[in-house]
């Protein structure tokens, strides 16, 4: 057995040992009642890492999710007042424009994607502080509870954050595995040359990609927002480097292809899993990003596929 072989299974081999570990070193790790507000605690994370697997899925990789998250979190609580929950339709709108401008700029007039989706970010990062004064802004209480306060309740015990993940997570998968758009997803990925010459709309497959990357990082913003009842331009920082180390501990390369939505899944567990870790070790937030700085390093070195590189990296 080679490392070829075991390598599709690293992601659930990586999260068992973590888990194992981590319980072992603290026995209060187990507890049912902490393991669920943990997850719970992620799951705007999880959204934002879910569509962000598209991007990467396709060999290119999206930056600008963390701004547009910090966006939409400004947004929601300038505007939900005098739209109810209707704001989650503006919110969801917004991102994914960001989204399909980026797609856009990457395919029409060639930009590498982290170019354009880092200048988009930036765009969203300039409206967020325009519309917030550059200030932090409070949500009004009453109008968050009527149009959001589902948001909190529980249905059988299960916490609402982890239905709207888990219905997330489910169309994801559906539009990646049962649907034309996702077999045009893994053509573009597997390699982009042979999907135009089968006749492939690449441009518009790229386009959707970056634009359900951009919509899935609005609802995590706006889940984050309702969740701190508040908006600011920083107030998703940090996200970035989370949602992209989860995506690809899970499995998914930059080089795209392979992996997917339930990949991510599992990346995303074994990312909070390593917080967990590192919140009982008393390891502070600037070490962390250290920490998590290195597992992205391993998870590239140990997911991307070489051959697509030959000739291109030396």
């Amino acid at each position: 057995m080679n490392f070829e072989t075991i390598k599709p299974h690293l992601p659930w081999i990586t999260l068992v040992a973590l888990v194992v570990i981590v319980g072992i070193a603290n026995p209060s790790f187990f507890d049912p009642r902490g393991l669920l507000s943990l997850v719970t605690d992620i799951a705007p994370l999880f959204i934002m890492a879910l569509g962000m697997t598209f991007a990467i899925y396709i060999g290119g990789i999206d930056l600008s999710a963390q701004q547009v998250a910090n966006m939409i979190t400004v947004i929601a609580t300038v505007y939900l007042a005098h739209l109810g929950i209707g704001v989650a339709m503006v919110c969801v709108l917004a991102g994914f424009l960001i989204g399909a401008i980026s797609g856009f700029v990457t395919t029409r007039l060639y930009v590498p994607s982290f170019v354009s989706t880092l200048a988009m970010g930036f765009v969203a990062l300039s409206a967020a502080k325009y519309l917030s004064g550059e200030r932090a802004l409070s949500m009004d209480a009453t109008a968050r509870n009527e149009s959001f306060g589902w948001m909190f309740g529980s249905t059988a015990g299960i916490p609402h954050p982890l239905v709207i993940a888990g219905l997330l997570l489910a169309l994801a998968w559906f539009l990646q595995t049962r649907t034309t758009f996702g077999r045009s997803l893994k053509a573009v990925g597997a390699g982009e040359l042979a999907a135009v010459a089968s006749g492939l709309n690449v441009d518009r497959v790229k386009i959707l990609a970056f634009a359900i990357s951009g919509t899935f990082a609005a609802i995590a913003g706006l889940m984050f927002s309702v969740k701190l009842s508040g908006g600011d331009a920083n107030l998703a920082n940090g996200f970035l480097l989370l949602a992209i180390v989860a995506v690809l501990v899970g499995g998914t390369p930059l080089t795209g292809g392979v992996g997917g939505v339930l990949n991510t899944a599992i990346g995303t567990l074994i990312v909070m899993v390593i917080r967990a870790a590192m919140v009982y070790l008393e390891v502070d937030a600037t070490q962390q990003q250290m920490v998590f700085g290195v597992v992205l390093i391993v998870a590239i070195a140990l997911t991307i596929d070489r051959s697509k590189l030959r000739g291109v990296v030396k």
